[in-house]
């Protein structure tokens, strides 16, 4: 039975770890040919090598690079079809807190980044007679955590942003969504993990516990967990759905915080 990406050319951006990479993999088991790129040579390239696919080292703040790696997909694997922006940083303070610079780089990554990333990705998706977007965001674009203006601001942005992209490009048969995952077992969430750990004074796995004790489901993701999300918009399965936003996070979003004082603490 053919995959659910047959025949079809992706870009990752952030693709050499996390969501990234396990969304890489996914797309490569189901007929996807799979460019990866990201800031580190050595993680994209083992990604890319597993999978057969091509890694083209760059920051997604950079047009020429983000210009070549569209470029890459066009010239080796004959166009593109998926372009999946997920390349992504996290840093903590609040407004009075955040330097000009931090703001700067966060935003510059988070939103800027993914509007780069679908700028130069539309020419070659229309030339293939439409496509499909993937942005990923946060559950932080939809509610606010502690010492997080410009991480919440970042993801947040990329909601309109989306929105914008799937009105103007959906008639021309480009379908483009946000993806908004919670607490996920990535590097990056290891090293908050690790944070919170050392504030606590407890070790990286009672911290996860500790983040996901009120999520409904009670654990955070696995990046495969999330990749699968990123599949089904991808693919022809989500035909029907653009301007989007799947949220996958254990349930946290239907928690009502003013009632857990009423909560057993230890479930």
């Amino acid at each position: 039975m053919p995959g659910r990406l047959e025949g079809k050319v992706a870009l990752i951006t952030g693709g050499g770890t996390g969501i990234g990479a396990a969304t890489a993999r996914a797309f490569a088991r189901e007929g996807a040919k799979v460019v990866v790129t990201g800031r580190r040579a050595e993680p994209i390239q083992a990604v890319a090598a597993e999978i057969s696919g091509l890694a083209v080292r760059g920051d997604v703040r950079d047009d020429q690079h983000v210009a070549e790696a569209v470029a890459t997909a066009v010239r080796r694997f004959g166009g593109l079809d998926v372009a999946v922006a997920n390349a992504g940083v996290t840093a903590g303070g609040d407004l009075a807190m955040v330097s000009n610079e931090q703001w700067e780089e966060l935003l510059g990554v988070n939103l800027t980044g993914i509007m780069k990333v679908g700028r130069a990705a539309v020419p070659a998706l229309l030339d293939r007679g439409g496509g499909s977007i993937v942005n990923v965001a946060s559950v932080a674009a939809l509610a606010a955590g502690p010492e997080t203006a410009s991480y919440v601001t970042g993801k947040t942005a990329i909601l309109g942003l989306t929105r914008s992209m799937a009105y103007d490009y959906g008639p021309r048969g480009i379908r483009v969504n946000t993806l908004c995952p919670g607490w996920v077992r990535t590097e990056m969430s290891a090293a908050e993990m690790d944070a919170l750990g050392e504030l606590r004074g407890i070790d990286r796995e009672a911290a996860f516990r500790l983040v996901s004790r009120h999520l409904p489901l009670r654990r955070v993701a696995a990046p495969e967990e999330i990749a699968a999300c990123c599949l089904f918009l991808a693919s022809d399965e989500s035909s029907f759905v653009t301007g989007a936003v799947l949220v996958a996070d254990g349930g946290g979003q239907i928690v009502d915080a003013g009632t857990l004082a009423f909560a057993e603490t230890d479930t």
